[in-house]
């Protein structure tokens, strides 16, 4: 009688016993992949974060271009000031224009 429950004991333990040897064998590589996962950037996520970088120089840019127009018209009016602020803002205009993304 003790044999069948010894056997019956060691057949029901075997599954467990081999899951768990799965689960040690398989846990190195898991684990080295998903830190390869969070350092890496995917093709996307770069695309979208130069693309944001992008949006953001162009709105600047247009408000640079905006505050120009408005420092032109009263330059043309006589105001020297708004002129040398003219300049100003066509400098950091060639400047954001030359900086990189």
């Amino acid at each position: 009688m003790r044999l069948i429950f010894a056997a019956g004991a060691l057949l029901m333990l075997s599954g467990c016993v081999a899951s768990l040897v799965g689960d040690v064998v398989t846990a190195p590589v898991k684990i080295v992949s998903k830190t390869a996962d969070v350092l890496t950037t995917s093709q996307s996520e770069s695309d979208e974060k130069r693309g944001r970088e992008m949006r953001k120089r162009e709105e600047e840019l247009g408000k640079l271009a905006r505050q120009r127009d408005k420092a032109r018209e009263k330059c043309e009016d006589g105001n020297r000031d708004a002129c040398e602020r003219m300049s100003e803002i066509d400098e950091r205009i060639a400047e954001a224009q030359d900086a990189p993304y």
